[in-house]
């Protein structure tokens, strides 16, 4: 056992009231113009990469507390995306709501994240470069824009 052990815990949230709660994180992903317009022409081989991600995305807020280790499983009564595609890449919000005793900013996080790397995965193909790197992708400021508990 880590020496430390007793300093790794679930946060005992038992006492708490279940009240509405919201969050909705942001973030980008950095598409070379050529991908950009393969995706509005509907030309990449694996398919439509927001359709996809929008599903990644309700997946992995479902599933946050199996990938983060001390976040609560908690019931989600909706998870909604929203990109945006302009001429440097993909922005997308993700939005999170439930009637909990903790909040959901982690499961907005998870899916606002997992939205940019299926986005990630669909395209690569043409985001790599002749080496098979990938100079000009960029997965950037994935945050919580805002948080809201009650009502």
């Amino acid at each position: 056992m880590h020496k430390n052990a007793q300093c790794f815990r679930m946060v005992d949230i038992t006492g708490k009231k279940e009240v509405f709660r919201e969050a909705v994180a942001v973030g980008r992903i950095k598409l070379k113009p050529n991908t950009i317009a393969l995706i509005k022409k509907g030309k990449i081989e694996k398919g439509d990469p927001l359709a996809v991600a929008e599903v990644a995305a309700v997946l992995a807020a479902k599933n946050t507390s199996q990938l983060i280790p001390f976040c609560h499983s908690i019931p989600l009564t909706t998870v909604q995306t929203k990109a945006k595609i302009n001429d440097a890449g993909i922005e997308v919000e993700s939005l999170v709501r439930t009637k909990a005793r903790t909040g959901v900013e982690m499961e907005a996080l998870s899916a606002a994240t997992a939205y940019l790397l299926t986005v990630w995965d669909v395209v690569k193909k043409y985001e790599k470069d002749a080496q098979g790197q990938y100079p000009e992708t960029a997965i950037e400021y994935v945050k919580v824009k805002k948080k809201m508990k009650g009502s």
